[in-house]
């Protein structure tokens, strides 16, 4: 299709163009049923193989181990801040956290609702452009769990390796690269991703759990909000976002045609080494935000002189038919997220772009 945008959201982000062919051959009658998948009921026969077959892939390339659940929940990563607290922290228990950032400060302000946090470890003073070394973080003993996230949409930066948190176990928001590399899922007590960056579209949020730490929480929470219920009804307790789960089992399906999370990794790097290779190239002309030991995959910011001349960036373009390289409302400059989707013709067009500005604006 010649007439698709560059897409470069934060999320919602690009999917495949395999991934959006196939869902719409099948949008209008679903597995020759005369109804979309939307019609169905989520206990139909047809629906279940969707739901089951999603979770079946997940766990094939994320080699989920199996004293692990694995849950389709609503509510995105913003609803998993307090979900969190509320089933794994218990009294006399302090919840640590690793800031890094907005979205793990927003994860820290749910759980301070909830009981004692302790923060391990943060890069404030270094305006969160970098993940702290093991060395800096500082977990309570005893603390229920060790909280972090993985890659910070915002600031564009991401673990490069998950610290050994010993007995404590350790949680991660992984919503903005899962799958985008191989992962060792055992390393975690509990894993969450939004799946509208590198999973699907928004309205499914994917939950993994080791079996130990589902139980009854020791505060009352709403059932909806219990792990536990979810675990035991296979996530079918209520009626789940169904067609954005459809359309995650799609997008794994185009990841295991790729080769799987080991090809991701490999695509993606090349991909980030492009576009960090004419940010840095560049002469100062365009400056990265975060350090270079900390630099996202999956989020690259950038900055330009003056806020006048990166608006006239994001304006032409936009004409050129990219979307989404202005940066964050939060924090201004410039970012383009270059998840598993994006292919790697988008950033050399990308790139070609910045270089072709510069030469007009240097």
């Amino acid at each position: 299709m010649g007439n698709r945008a560059y897409n470069f959201n934060a999320g919602p982000a690009a999917l495949p163009l395999e991934v959006l062919e196939e869902a719409q051959r099948q949008f209008v009658d679903f597995g020759n049923s005369g109804m979309s998948l939307m019609e169905m009921s989520h206990r139909s026969a047809a629906y279940e193989e969707v739901h089951y077959a999603t979770e079946a892939l997940l766990r094939e390339l994320l080699q989920i181990p199996d004293n692990y659940k694995v849950l389709f929940l609503q509510g995105g990563a913003s609803t998993q801040f307090a979900m969190v607290p509320m089933n794994l922290l218990r009294p006399g228990q302090t919840a640590a956290y690793v800031h890094t950032g907005n979205w793990a400060a927003k994860a820290i302000k749910e759980a301070k609702l909830f009981g004692e946090v302790a923060i391990a470890a943060t890069t404030e003073a270094d305006g969160f452009m970098r993940i702290p070394a093991p060395d800096e973080l500082r977990i309570p003993e005893g603390a229920a769990y060790l909280h972090l996230t993985s890659n910070e949409t915002i600031g564009g930066t991401q673990w490069a390796a998950y610290p050994d948190t010993g007995s404590v176990p350790l949680v991660g928001d992984l919503s903005s690269d899962i799958l985008s590399r191989p992962l060792n899922v055992s390393q975690f007590g509990l894993i969450y991703a939004g799946a509208q960056k590198n999973l699907g579209p928004s309205g499914v949020t994917v939950v993994i759990i080791r079996d130990d730490l589902i139980g009854q929480p020791s505060m009352t929470v709403p059932t909806m909000l219990q792990y536990a219920v979810h675990a035991k009804s296979n996530s079918l307790y209520n009626t789940p976002p169904t067609f954005a789960i459809y359309m995650v089992r799609l997008v794994l399906e185009w990841i295991r045609s790729q080769g799987g999370a080991a090809a991701m990794e490999k695509r993606n790097r090349e991909k980030a080494d492009l576009l960090y290779g004419a940010i840095d190239g560049s002469g100062g002309f365009y400056r990265g935000c975060a350090q270079p030991g900390s630099r996202s995959m999956m989020n690259v910011t950038f900055r330009l002189a003056s806020e006048e001349l990166e608006k006239r960036f994001v304006k032409e373009s936009e004409a050129a038919g990219f979307v989404g390289l202005k940066g964050h409302r939060d924090v201004g400059g410039l970012r383009a997220s270059i998840y598993n989707a994006v292919s790697l013709d988008s950033v050399r067009a990308l790139v070609d772009f910045m270089n072709d500005f510069r030469k007009r604006n240097g």
